[in-house]
């Protein structure tokens, strides 16, 4: 065991927890590391670490997970603590958990099942909160037996009886129901999506998405670009905390380039390294958004010790979304923490790069400047004159463009603005 409880009064209401977690030879991720993740993760679900047990082994104990000795020992650990939750940093199969549950006699979370719950927290769209609940409920499904002796250990009305074959099956049969039902939702939320997104398609306007490690700033940064709005193209800034999955549901916000072309900012929910295979294929339809996207940026936390670590699983996430064809810029954030020389990561997942301080403001007109110049299609100022009879191009121009001029002549509408290469050559006889 290591660490000492060094709670203050603050957090003694807290859920009192104690981490553990299993080290193979096999491991890429160094066991610190992933722990100090996975305790931040608490943090997240309003618990507070009080401690943390590692073991080295060659196996996973079937049976276990960790050895029946040293689940006995994390037990004696519980008491002498006063720890109410013990959580792994892997997941655990359902005897696995029942098994821990009779030695250690406190309630066992695995990391998947505590990811879930920090998600089910801060969903606010229905979409987001259907996904969550999907993701939970194909969680459960393969660990009933387990989930329901826990219930009934906690007195949840059952006795202190596992529940028999039955009721079981009985509630197996809603479980598969409920994800029928929610899987129907979701399809129709889908349909909605894909209207809004063939909508934004047709307005020409050019779509950003922001992808990344959690906590690695893309909220903040999303805030500071829109910043460069004007009157015209004011957006709500979005929700920003210093705290692992922040920001579940997607955001769309309107930007402005530095020649005056408005863009779509699009803000995603936050990658971590053992991100459930569920939760990933719950959230695709909305990780997806990424695929339609004319750029990524990859905002990447510059002062996190591991960020050669995050750049690898957001770089692994998007080549199962299929979206590593697209431009990607990388953004080393948070530079007013570090310094340049002490970035070390693998150039093999990094091309265009720039270093920015989303909090500070730095570097963000020239990051502005890299979009601009990334985007696939190219934008152009030009001078057109609209006859009278034509006002609906004029009201076209009008809501998918900034307008830098606007000027009723005798035989019809003058304007000056920046347009994208495809309305250039529709509009090329308006030109003048």
């Amino acid at each position: 065991m290591v660490g000492v409880d060094k709670l203050n009064q603050e957090t003694t209401n807290m859920e009192r927890v104690l981490i553990i977690g299993v080290e193979l030879d096999k491991d890429e991720i160094d066991i610190e590391t992933s722990l100090d993740e996975l305790e931040e993760l608490v943090k997240a679900a309003d618990g507070v670490v009080v401690t943390r047990v590692i073991q080295r082994k060659e196996s996973i104990n079937p049976a276990y997970f960790i050895g029946k000795g040293k689940a006995e020992e994390i037990k004696n650990y519980c008491e002498e603590l006063d720890i109410s939750t013990v959580v792994f940093n892997d997941e655990l199969s359902g005897a696995q958990l029942r098994n821990l549950e009779k030695i250690i006699d406190k309630k066992i979370v695995d990391r998947t099942n505590l990811i879930l719950d920090i998600f089910a927290n801060r969903a606010n769209s229905k979409e987001g909160k259907l996904q969550v609940k999907l993701a939970q409920l194909k969680y459960r499904l393969p660990r009933l037996i387990g989930f329901r002796d826990y219930l009934s250990r906690e007195g949840g009305g059952i006795g202190t009886r596992g529940p028999g074959e039955q009721k079981l099956e009985t509630d197996r049969r809603h479980i598969l129901r409920e994800v029928d039902n929610i899987e129907k939702q979701l399809k129709e939320v889908e349909k909605n999506r894909d209207i809004k997104r063939k909508k934004r398609e047709g307005s020409s306007l050019p779509i950003v998405a922001l992808v990344g490690y959690t906590n690695a700033g893309k909220s903040t940064l999303l805030n500071k670009l829109i910043e460069f709005n004007d009157e015209y193209t004011e957006s709500k800034e979005v929700f920003v905390k210093d705290m692992l999955f922040a920001t579940l549901d997607t955001s769309l916000r309107r930007g402005k380039l530095p020649n005056g072309q408005v863009f779509l900012l699009t803000d995603t929910v936050g990658f971590v390294s053992k991100l459930p295979t569920r939760l990933i294929e719950a959230f695709k339809g909305t990780l997806e958004e990424v695929k339609y996207a004319d750029l990524l940026l990859h905002v990447v936390d510059a002062s996190n010790k591991d960020l050669d670590i995050q750049i690898q699983t957001t770089y692994n996430i998007l080549k199962d979304l299929e979206a590593l064809d697209k431009p990607m810029i990388t953004v080393f954030n948070k530079m007013d923490k570090t310094d340049i020389h002490n970035l070390f990561y693998d150039r093999n997942y990094v091309n265009e790069k720039i270093f920015i301080s989303a909090k500070t403001g730095e570097n963000i007109e020239n990051l502005l400047k890299n979009i601009e110049d990334s985007l696939p299609q190219q934008y152009k100022k030009v001078t057109l004159k609209i006859p009278y009879d034509k006002q609906g191009i004029v009201n076209y121009f009008c809501q998918n463009y900034e307008i830098d001029n606007l000027e009723y002549i005798e035989d019809g509408t003058k304007l000056e603005l920046t347009i994208n290469q495809i309305d250039r050559e529709k509009y090329k006889g308006y030109i003048i």
